[in-house]
């Protein structure tokens, strides 16, 4: 039974995947580097990541969540959060990550603002 399940779908050209469960070490980060890596190297690289079911997350799935944003970024791509938790935004406060992500609580809006 895996930690975290990790659903993808497409929304043109952007792929957008939905979490539900936990990003911590080991498991989770691993699922999501995985997930992150396949889609570049499918050559998709607008990336929406909705964090909406994420029930807890650790310092290394922030980290995680940081290396797939750099990641995506050096494949001239874009990687966007959408409908973060509470618990999720605080500490992305507490880390000073949350100006570096791009960050909706509107699918359609998150949408949008691909280029």
């Amino acid at each position: 039974m895996s930690d975290i399940t990790i659903s993808e779908r497409q929304a043109g050209d952007v792929t957008i995947l939905d979490l539900e469960g936990k990003v911590t070490i080991g498991e989770g980060s691993v699922a999501l580097r995985n997930a992150i890596r396949r889609l570049l190297g499918e050559g998709k690289n607008k990336i929406l990541l909705n964090l909406g079911s994420v029930g807890y997350i650790d310092s290394s799935g922030i980290g995680e969540l940081v290396s797939s944003f750099t990641a995506v970024n050096k494949e001239n791509g874009t990687l966007k959060l959408l409908n973060l938790t509470q618990k999720i935004q605080d500490l992305l406060a507490i880390t000073k990550l949350l100006t570096v992500f791009d960050v909706y609580e509107d699918e359609a809006a998150a949408l949008s603002s691909f280029e």
